[in-house]
């Protein structure tokens, strides 16, 4: 009788490690997915013939309507700002992802942005948020910014690029300090009183391309 009693216990822990495993295998293949899904890299950002943008290289940014980006004295000698430009291409410029082991420029992620022009102007070429200018109630982009050390340091000085229609746009959205706050709009265009067509945060943003330089 006792013996009968084992059998039965001994089958009754079989058939629960079986049910144990059946259930973990269950789990593992239908998470797997979900796993993958959730670690997916965003969408590689392309160029006008449909290549890859590459971190570093240079690029012009062609908006809808033509014409480019350039840097331009405005208000004071330096630093310079960031203007759009009609009639030429304007001036090249880079893009360095927060990660620089990163070859290849994503949506969604933060970046400096860098203008490879020389420049008489002790600042450096990269782009940064200015400080909000009264006068004109706007939030404008300016160089002298720092490129990498990403934190509450350098949140101005960090940009990206969204998909936008069937294009992109760029946005100052900076995700490089958590604990700061941070506004997140698109960059458009501001003209002010002597015609230049200023970069500055904007609830209408600038659709652009990129066009290998």
């Amino acid at each position: 009788m006792i013996r009968k009693k084992a059998i039965v216990c001994e089958h009754s822990n079989q058939r629960m490690k079986i049910t144990f495993a059946a259930f973990f295998l269950l789990f593992v293949f239908t998470t797997k997915p979900l796993l993958g899904a959730a670690n997916a890299a965003p969408e590689q950002v392309v160029d006008t013939s449909g290549k890859v943008v590459r971190a570093g290289a240079n690029y012009y940014v062609i908006p809808a309507n033509g014409g480019g980006l350039a840097l331009a004295s405005i208000g004071e000698e330096c630093p310079l700002d960031v203007v759009a430009v009609q009639g030429y291409s304007g001036q090249p410029l880079s893009f360095t992802p927060v990660n620089p082991k990163k070859g290849v420029v994503r949506v969604s992620t933060d970046l400096n942005v860098v203008f490879s022009a020389d420049t008489d102007c002790p600042q450096s070429n990269v782009w940064k948020l200015d400080d909000y200018d009264y006068a004109a109630g706007q939030w404008f982009v300016t160089t002298g910014g720092v490129t990498g050390n990403p934190g509450w340091q350098t949140v101005s000085n960090w940009f990206k690029i969204e998909k936008y229609e069937d294009s992109y746009k760029l946005m100052y959205c900076p995700t490089v300090c958590s604990y700061c706050t941070v506004q997140c709009k698109g960059i458009g265009i501001y003209v002010d009183s002597d015609g230049n067509q200023r970069l500055a945060l904007s609830d209408s943003p600038y659709k652009v391309q990129f066009q290998r330089a």
